[in-house]
């Protein structure tokens, strides 16, 4: 039925109701948030924008304002963040006499402050007929974010800036709507009072043509960003960086480009006929000769005002040409332990995100399924959070953006890898389109994969395709290789750049099969969780140090949940980054006066933060009587000031896998059955010497590697594993026995 929609949509174009025919509505720009396939719970209603009236660009500021970073190498650990962000430009536009005119400008230093200051821009009122309760009730914000808007969500500097005045966000007022809902297939307009476009709409709802068909795509030469050997290279290259330590899993994308001899709009009919996906999405910007084709099945963010949804995929295998080949190649990927320990990763790192922006013990994991597309299977878990007093869908977007399976973990360094790795900006693959209500804060936004760029030269268009895979430990160079030429196949036949494959992939309808969901770690207490300003004071507090790690704020929750008050300290972060010494440690805590110190996990190796080896000495030499526990990098640097040794995990990094761990029942373990099974995330370990101080508490089944330690006589403990993580089924009564332990007399 949705495609009826489509055959509306070239209708309206005709009749001058869409499209560069529409000027004396409000601007010819297009956009059409459109869900191809059939009726899913993930995606249930296609939205076609009508003539807007006005419009927000925000472009890349010029190199004075934000400058590229000198040259480093986040892959060896050199990270470089930036303290202040420069803002950015946003201009409003207004369509008045046929153009598009510049009405204001807004400086934002963020995507939420942007969204914030659209506010006074938007009418208040509600439609004249009330879309369902799911969708915006009054007018909104629809367009597309280029990754790029990276620069202002994570504090990197980044070495690859897109060109001065290059298009980042493009938004427009959305003030008429054609909506269509997909499982009855019913079309329905809305608009304010009095609006001429609605009173027209209402006149042409109906079509009896269909789309014509298109002729076949006529060929044309493409060139690649990367050769196979040199993407091969690419992926070693983090092989090797997440043996170091640096990070655990990193997504480079590669580039396809070339001339596309037809409209791209006609691309975006074909993708559909051939490839349709929940998420898909055509715009257009006649003026500024850009277009975007997306084809995706992702979400990236859900709100209703109230709440946040969010449902990363990550996990992949084709159809079956049979049912029994089908649910082997299913019930092949739901046991790779490596897909498994990427996607477990992945909702370790949303779980992180969400947290940011909801109430502590909100965060929860509500299914887990396999969802078969027309060609693929995919692993896709659903989370959500209650948003916390303060916050809103704005900052929820902020806190997500750019999602975490086209990144990696930990976000903030592999944002910096992609850009060393990749060599240039990524434009609006892996951004964001959809849909905001700046008021209510209600929006919905996928993930731009699977998604052609498009800009118009002359009489030309030239086009860019990008696909890409998530690197990790597991990965096998020409494996991913093809993977990502896979990935992209679809939009490069429809580009006309390739054959199309006579010995096509098996096609199937689309149908989800649940799968048992590894729940969150959750305690029935609230306790609360804010960042240190260097002015904080909250004695007893749990004093939580954040190594940059994407699952920080997994942690916060957890201990919050146990009825404390968190407050997490920064230590990568700030003026004191490096200057880091005894007496400052002593202010920071005679400031704070925390019961317990939680030094936590984080990349790279201990000495990368000299806050959480200065606190690791201090405690060990009684300088600080606090009982202190290390998570992963924090165990390490324990180890380090005890004279342990750190090497590489003699068995290989493990991240996102569940290993099993025997202990003696004792100290942290005292509660809990040995073995007990927690999530690794490391990929380095400490060893004993002659000369240590601990007592070794806990080791991997398998392998005798060290999983956690224990002062013989000081409350200080260490684990390398990850108490929080799903994986970690009994991390919660671990982190409970920590909080029972009493500082040393």
């Amino acid at each position: 039925m949705s495609e009826n929609l489509l055959s509306l949509n070239a209708h309206w174009r005709e009749k001058g109701l869409i499209g560069e025919n529409a000027v004396h509505f409000g601007g010819p720009d297009e956009l059409l948030l459109y869900s191809g396939g059939p009726n899913t719970h993930l995606a249930q209603f296609s939205i076609l924008c009508g003539p807007s009236r006005k419009r927000v660009l925000v472009k890349q500021p010029s190199r004075n304002k934000v400058p590229a970073g000198k040259k480093h190498s986040p892959l060896n650990g050199e990270v470089f963040l930036v303290q202040d962000k420069s803002a950015f430009v946003a201009q409003v536009e207004e369509w008045k006499h046929g153009c598009w005119y510049h009405a204001t400008s807004i400086f934002a230093s963020s995507i939420s402050e942007l969204l914030t200051k659209l506010q006074p821009h938007t009418p208040v009122e509600n439609f004249e007929n009330l879309p369902d309760a799911t969708l915006p009730q009054r007018p909104f914000w629809a367009g597309a974010l280029a990754y790029d808007m990276v620069q202002w969500t994570q504090p990197v500097q980044l070495q690859h800036l897109p060109d001065e005045d290059e298009l980042l966000t493009i938004l427009w007022l959305v003030e008429r709507v054609v909506i269509q809902e997909k499982k009855s297939g019913i079309l329905q307009y809305h608009t304010l009072l009095g609006d001429t476009w609605g009173m027209k709409i209402a006149q042409n709802m109906e079509t009896t043509e269909s789309l014509p068909a298109l002729e076949k795509c006529s060929p044309s030469a493409e060139t690649s960003s990367m050769t196979d050997e040199q993407h091969e290279q690419a992926i070693e290259a983090i092989c090797e960086s997440i043996r170091n330590g640096q990070m655990y899993q990193v997504n480079v994308g590669r580039w396809w480009s070339g001339e596309i001899k037809e409209h791209p709009r006609h691309v975006f009919q074909r993708l559909n006929e051939q490839n349709p996906a929940p998420f898909s999405a055509y715009l257009e910007v006649p003026d500024l000769g850009f277009a975007l084709v997306c084809s995706s099945p992702e979400s990236l963010l859900k709100s209703d005002g109230e709440s946040v949804f969010t449902s990363p995929i990550k996990g992949t295998r084709p159809r079956g040409s049979s049912i029994e080949q089908e649910n082997a190649l299913r019930l092949e990927m739901v046991n790779d332990e490596k897909e498994r320990a990427e996607h477990r990763m992945l909702v370790d790192l949303m779980r992180n995100d969400i947290s940011a922006v909801a109430k502590v013990g909100s965060v929860k994991v509500n299914r887990f399924d396999v969802e078969a597309y027309s060609q693929v299977q995919h692993l896709v878990s659903h989370l959500s959070g209650i948003l916390k007093e303060g916050a809103n869908g704005l900052d929820a977007l902020q806190a997500v953006f750019p999602g975490g399976s086209i990144t990696g973990c930990p976000r903030t360094v592999v944002c910096a890898a992609i850009d060393e790795l990749e060599q240039r900006p990524r434009s609006f693959w892996t951004g964001s389109i959809g849909w905001i209500d700046v008021v209510s804060g209600a929006s919905s936004w996928n993930i731009l994969i699977r998604t052609l760029i498009a800009r118009k030269q002359r009489d030309k268009w030239n086009a860019e395709v990008a696909a890409g895979g998530g690197i990790t430990i597991g990965s096998h160079p020409k494996t991913e290789v093809e993977e990502a030429k896979w990935k992209a196949a679809a939009l490069r036949k429809a580009c006309g750049w390739i054959e199309g494959d006579d010995q096509a992939l098996p096609t199937g309808e689309l149908s989800t099969h649940q799968l048992e969901v590894e729940a969150v770690p959750l305690a029935p207490l609230k306790g609360s969780v804010r960042f240190d300003d260097e002015k904080t004071e909250a004695k007893g507090c749990v004093l939580l140090i954040d190594n940059l790690d994407s699952f920080t704020l997994n942690i916060a929750h957890a201990i919050a949940g146990l009825g404390y008050e968190v407050v997490v300290y920064k230590a990568r972060e700030g003026a004191w980054v490096h200057h880091w010494n005894l007496n400052r440690c002593k202010e920071l805590i005679s400031r704070l006066e925390p019961s317990h110190i939680i030094l936590g996990p984080g990349p790279g190796v201990p000495t990368d933060s000299p806050l959480t080896m200065e606190l690791a000495n201090a405690a060990l030499s009684q300088q600080i009587t606090v009982p202190l526990l290390g998570i992963c990098l924090g165990h390490q640097a324990l180890g380090l000031a005890a004279g342990m040794e750190l090497t590489r995990s003699p068995n290989g990094p493990v991240h996102g896998a569940p290993r099993s761990c025997i202990h003696g029942k004792t100290g942290l373990f005292s509660t809990l059955q040995s073995p007990s099974s927690f999530t690794r995330y490391n990929s380095l370990c400490i060893t004993s010497t002659d000369e240590s101080l601990f007592t070794e508490t806990a080791h991997e089944v398998d392998t005798k590697i060290v999983m956690a330690i224990q002062h013989p006589e000081l409350q200080i403990h260490g684990v390398q594993f990850h108490p929080e993580s799903v994986g970690s089924q009994e991390g919660l009564e671990l982190l409970k026995n920590f909080l029972m332990c009493e500082a040393d007399a």
